[in-house]
């Protein structure tokens, strides 16, 4: 059975790889995690959403898995 929370082990491949449905995907999945953290005295703080978003983009792009 699939949890409805988890981003499929696909769309993760296919983001590492650079497909942009997949990357956009998993930056819609994390959105309100991102502003959520953003949050500075009750309002989004835009360079601190900018900021974790860049990191997940970067984070994203180095990770390799490893070959069988």
């Amino acid at each position: 059975m699939r949890n409805p929370k988890m981003i499929p082990y696909e769309t993760i491949v296919q983001a590492t790889a650079g497909e942009r449905e997949a990357i956009e995907r998993i930056m819609q999945h994390y959105r309100g995690y991102i502003r959520r953290a953003a949050l500075v005295n009750g309002t989004v703080n835009q360079d601190a959403e900018d900021f974790i978003t860049e990191t997940l983009l970067a984070a994203l792009f180095k990770y390799r898995f490893a070959e069988k």
